[in-house]
């Protein structure tokens, strides 16, 4: 049996967004950010119960300050204790996994999805996706970018403005495009 363009997608193989399963979801994702968007301070309630139904998991004390976009929202699993501060964006083309007692600055963006780097392939208008696991107790400052593929080690700090390529991993301070690592955490 041949794989649906979803399944591709979550294997990490060459897919079509475009397919009515993946439209379908993504309508279904963009109508429920626009309702958690909208939201106010005072309707904490109601967002939870969104991100509830938007997010494959949602942790206890969990805190998104709106806006906050992504594609899907059904590969996002977030752990306990999850604060992402305004404007962030996760393209979940595949499986992003937050740990707990996970801090993103402003505009933090997590890309699961990236396209092919052949033209000749690009231009079919398949895309690709690699899962991303960011560890616990893991901060991430403001406006950093998560690319595809990439772990992130527990209780590591990545600065602000870094592009993560690669793996990073536990207990260190790491900054810079690329992200490379400044300074290795004691173990007390």
């Amino acid at each position: 049996m041949e794989k649906t363009e979803k399944q591709k997608m979550l294997a990490g193989e060459l897919y079509l967004a475009e397919d009515p399963e993946l439209v379908a979801e993504s309508k279904r994702a963009s109508h429920l950010l626009q309702l958690y968007n909208s939201a106010t301070v005072e309707q904490q309630q109601q967002r939870q119960k969104i991100l509830q139904e938007l997010l494959g998991k949602v942790g206890e004390k969990t805190t998104i300050v709106p806006p906050f976009h992504c594609d899907y929202g059904s590969n996002i699993y977030a752990g306990n204790g999850l604060y992402i501060n305004y404007g962030c964006v996760i393209l979940d083309c595949n499986i992003v996994e937050i740990g707990d007692n996970v801090l993103c600055g402003p505009y933090v963006q997590i890309y699961a999805a990236y396209h092919p780097v052949e033209p000749e392939i690009r231009l079919t208008g398949r895309e690709l996706a690699a899962p991303i696991k960011i560890g616990n107790n893991v901060w991430i400052g403001g406006s950093a970018i998560i690319c595809p593929g990439v772990k992130i080690g527990d209780n590591t700090t990545i600065g602000a403005g870094s592009v993560v390529v690669k793996d990073i991993p536990a207990n260190v301070v790491a900054a810079g495009n690329p992200c490379r690592i400044i300074r290795y955490l004691s173990n007390n």
